[in-house]
C-alpha cells in the first residue's frame, strides 16, 4: 500500500533519472466541425464538414516521451519523422515540452505518421467522430536508415537509466536488428520497458508491457480476455514471462495490473475513476512512469502503482492525449 511520504520519494526520485524513448514518432489531428453550418457542396452532391478548429498534439512514441518529460524525467527520443509538414510539427511539439530531440531522425521522402480525427458536434453536446485518417509508412526502412537508426541507439545506451520502446508500426523504427539491440541491453541490466503491437512476444529478457488482449493473442488461447478469470489471466502473464525471461506488467484497463516476476503475480489495483474518462495516451503514460520509476531503482509492485495513479490523472483529461505531472498525480493521490 502506498503512502504519501513514500510516493513524494518516489517522485523525487524520477526526477533524477533520464529515460530514452525508442520508437513510432506520430502525431495526432483533431478536426472539430460546426454540424449546424454544413451545407450542400456546389462541386459535388455532398454536404460539407465545416471544420471550426485544428488541434495539433503528439501521439505514440511521441505521446510517451512527453509523459516522461512531464514526470520531470530528462527525455531524449530516438525516432523517424519525414521532410513533410507532419514531421516539422512534432518537431516543433517536442521543442515545446522539453524533448531532447537529437536523435530524432529526418528521412527524407518518409511518411510521418498521423492521426487525423473528424469530430462532428451538433445542436447538442454529443461530439461523434468520423472514420479516422492514417498517414503511416508502408515500406521497409532502408539498410542506410536502419544503420543510422542503430548508430543513435548506440549513442544513446550508455546515456540513459532506462529505455522506453514505443513498437506501434508494422514499419517503423523497431525493425529486427533494432529489436536484437534493445534485447542484448535488457539482457546486459538495463530496465527496458517494451510496449509493442504485434511484436511482443519477440523481446526477450525486458519488462514486457502488453494488455490482456495483445498477451491472450500472442498466447492463442480460447475465448476472450474480457470474459477470462483472476487466475487466467495470471496464467497467462506467468506463460508470457517464462516465454521472455523477464517481468511482465499486464495491464487491465479499469482492473488495474498484473506484476509478474518469476512464478509471483502481484494484482496492483487500478485507481477509481468516476466517468466521464477518456482512456487515449493513458497506456503511454503508465508506460512512461512504469519505465522512469523502474529506472530510479523503485521495485516493480510500486512502480506499478505509481503508473496507474499517472494513467488515472490522465483518463479524466477528456479529448486530448493528455500527461501527468508529479503535482497531478499527488493530487490524485489525495482524492483516493
Amino acid at each position: 500500500m502506498l503512502t504519501r511520504s513514500r510516493l513524494l520519494e518516489m517522485l523525487a526520485a524520477m526526477r533524477r533519472v533520464r529515460v530514452g524513448v525508442v520508437g513510432d514518432a506520430c502525431l495526432d489531428v483533431y478536426w472539430e466541425a460546426d454540424m449546424t453550418r454544413s451545407r450542400l457542396a456546389r462541386e459535388n452532391p455532398h454536404y460539407i464538414l465545416p471544420v471550426m478548429a485544428e488541434r495539433l498534439a503528439a501521439g505514440g512514441g511521441s505521446h510517451a516521451v512527453e509523459c516522461v518529460a512531464a514526470l520531470g524525467a530528462a527525455a531524449p527520443m530516438l525516432g523517424v519523422v519525414g521532410d513533410d509538414w507532419r514531421g516539422r510539427e512534432l518537431r516543433r511539439l517536442a521543442d515545446a515540452a522539453g524533448i531532447d530531440t537529437a536523435h530524432l531522425l529526418t528521412a527524407p521522402g518518409r511518411l510521418t505518421t498521423a492521426y487525423c480525427k473528424p469530430l462532428r458536434k451538433g445542436f447538442s453536446a454529443v461530439v461523434s467522430e468520423d472514420p479516422h485518417l492514417y498517414f503511416e509508412n508502408q515500406t521497409p526502412t532502408p539498410p542506410a536508415l536502419e544503420a543510422e537508426i542503430l548508430d543513435h541507439l548506440e549513442a544513446l545506451l550508455p546515456a540513459v537509466d532506462a529505455l522506453l520502446v514505443a513498437d506501434y508500426q508494422s514499419y517503423g523504427v523497431i525493425t529486427p536488428a533494432v529489436r536484437a539491440r534493445l534485447c542484448r541491453a535488457a539482457a546486459d541490466g538495463l530496465p527496458v520497458v517494451v510496449d509493442s503491437r504485434d511484436h511482443i512476444g519477440d523481446f526477450r529478457q525486458a519488462i514486457l508491457k502488453p494488455n490482456e488482449v495483445e498477451a491472450w493473442a500472442l498466447l492463442d488461447r480460447a475465448g476472450s480476455p474480457r470474459d477470462a478469470t483472476d487466475d487466467a489471466l495470471a496464467a497467462v502473464a506467468r506463460q508470457l514471462a517464462r516465454h521472455s525471461g523477464g517481468p511482465v506488467c499486464l495491464t487491465l484497463g479499469d482492473k488495474g495490473c498484473l506484476w509478474v516476476e518469476g512464478e509471483a503475480a502481484i494484482p496492483v489495483p487500478a485507481v477509481p475513476a468516476v466517468p466521464p474518462v477518456d482512456t487515449v495516451g493513458a497506456g503511454d503514460a503508465f508506460g512512461a512512469a512504469l519505465a522512469a520509476a523502474l529506472a530510479a531503482g523503485i521495485p516493480g509492485p510500486d512502480a506499478a502503482a505509481l503508473a496507474n495513479l499517472a494513467a488515472g490523472v490522465v483518463v479524466k483529461k477528456i479529448g486530448m492525449t493528455g500527461t501527468a505531472t508529479p503535482e497531478e498525480i499527488l493530487e490524485r493521490f489525495g482524492r483516493m
